[in-house]
């Protein structure tokens, strides 16, 4: 069988969606469904920071769009938050700093809601691991995987709410991240007593080269069914 590489994208029905913000935006963005069953579980991604090159693209999204649908049942949900733009369209609105952003993340869940979506989990990524913590610990979010979480603006308060919900969360962390290493991170996310952190040896903050790991991780939260993730695919798959 072909082995999958970094540009192969396997099948699924791929949809171009529309979220709707509560302060009246429109933001731009696609849905992935399992190619020809239900979704067992539902990835809805945050990306890095747009006003330094994050969208709803970047790289470990895009790759995640690209495959789990079909490798692991799962259903992905991206967009680019207000101001962002990347090949699917710009967002209505500017960048807000992570503070308009709480009305993003809110109109992804009710997308996620309004298209019955099983099992949602936050996939996030640098600065979008900011807006999960402040924002995603919602009662429709069943937990949250954090990629290189920089905790710039996310807080005590914010670490406590999550504590207190009890749900699952995972940090990704590069153990050459630039803005928060390993051993510190343990020490933060020690308000949260549930929380797992898992250091990425030989990583650092944009996980270049660390793409199958990373939806490893993912996956053995997710959908534990499908983990570890192949190598190959049918062809049958394929595009």
């Amino acid at each position: 069988m072909p082995e999958i590489r970094a540009n192969t994208v396997l099948r699924a029905r791929r949809r171009d969606v529309v979220l709707q913000t509560a302060d009246g935006l429109d933001l731009v963005g696609e849905l992935a469904l399992p190619p020809d069953r239900p979704p067992v579980a539902t990835l809805l991604c945050l990306h890095p920071l747009p006003t330094q090159g994050g969208f709803m693209d970047s790289h470990l999204l895009r790759k995640a769009g690209w495959r789990l649908p079909a490798l692991a049942d799962l259903a992905v949900l991206r967009f680019n938050t207000r101001g962002t733009t990347s090949p699917r369209g710009t967002s209505q609105g500017t960048f807000d700093g992570g503070r308009g952003e709480r009305h993003d993340l809110a109109a992804a869940l009710d997308l996620c809601e309004a298209e019955d979506l099983p099992a949602i989990w936050l996939f996030a990524w640098s600065f979008g691991t900011d807006l999960a913590l402040r924002y995603g610990c919602d009662p429709s979010v069943a937990g949250a995987v954090l990629v290189s979480p920089p905790l710039r603006t996310a807080g005590p308060d914010d670490l406590d709410s999550w504590g207190r919900s009890g749900k699952p969360l995972v940090a990704l962390v590069p153990e050459h991240d630039e803005f928060l290493q390993p051993a510190q991170a343990r020490q933060r996310f020690a308000l949260v007593p549930q929380a797992e952190v898992v250091a990425v040896e030989g990583a650092k903050h944009l996980f270049v080269g660390f793409t199958e790991q990373v939806l490893d991780e993912v996956v053995k939260r997710v959908a534990p069914g499908a983990f570890p993730l192949p190598t190959s695919y049918d062809e049958a798959q394929g595009s």
